[in-house]
């Protein structure tokens, strides 16, 4: 288990920003988890909080506030998912991005429900990694295609059991519109883009789709929209 010993995660990291964006990873694999963490510790204004291979060890870890924590699922005392509901009692305004190989689909819908954020996918962490905690800490809800895909793919093999829609206030056109963009995994740019409208009218569409369908996240809202037919899921590319 690690803390903030890790280079680059003290005085050093704070210098390059006034409150540096605190960060836990957690995976049992330790060279992931190490590799990522001196990547991200280069960067002046991200600090590593620590490194926990284990759902205890990240429980230890969360008793200090956090900003972002990438979260591998498959952990030797538990998964991700118990960990991801710990620490987002502990601190709500925290961000969590699950690390999941591209194929791991059934973890999908049971992360949403613990309340994680968004998805790192494996074969671009090293690539992708700074990018994706300074977008999880400013707000953004990260869903790469590929996982979308293959959130779809296994929502439309639960379609059969599912009985009926609960009850849901009636989306507009142009919150239809937004949904199906989120579901295509498109950034705020691109959906601000695609429909002329700005980020805060975007935020407005989007708070009002998560009230009518009573869910929590936009990973959530995605989720609910692909199970009861709302949009159409997208096609892989």
């Amino acid at each position: 288990m690690s803390t903030t010993d890790h280079p680059g995660s003290g005085a050093a990291a704070t210098r390059g920003a006034q409150h540096p964006i605190r960060v836990l990873l957690v995976d049992d694999h330790r060279l992931i988890p190490e590799s990522l963490a001196r990547i991200l510790a280069s960067e002046p204004d991200i600090q590593i909080a620590g490194i926990a291979g284990t759902v205890a060890e990240a429980r230890d870890l969360a008793r200090e506030p956090l900003d972002v924590v990438l979260m591998d699922y498959r952990l030797p005392d538990g998964t991700g998912v118990e960990a991801t509901r710990s620490i987002k009692s502990r601190w709500p305004s925290c961000r969590v991005v699950m690390l999941t190989a591209i194929d791991d689909d059934e973890t999908v819908l049971e992360s949403i429900q613990a309340g994680a954020d968004g998805y790192l996918t494996k074969d671009r962490a090293l690539e992708d990694v700074v990018a994706t905690v300074r977008s999880a800490h400013a707000g953004a809800t990260l869903l790469p295609r590929a996982v979308i895909v293959a959130m779809a793919r296994r929502v439309a093999e639960a379609r059969d059991r599912i009985v009926e829609r609960p009850p849901m206030e009636t989306l507009t056109a142009r919150e239809l519109e937004v949904l199906r963009a989120l579901t295509e995994g498109l950034s705020t740019p691109e959906i601000c883009q695609r429909l002329f409208i700005t980020p805060n009218t975007l935020r407005t569409h989007v708070q009002n789709i998560m009230g009518k369908l009573r869910v929590h996240s936009k990973l959530e809202a995605v989720a609910f929209a692909l199970r009861h037919r709302l949009v159409e899921p997208p096609r892989p590319e």
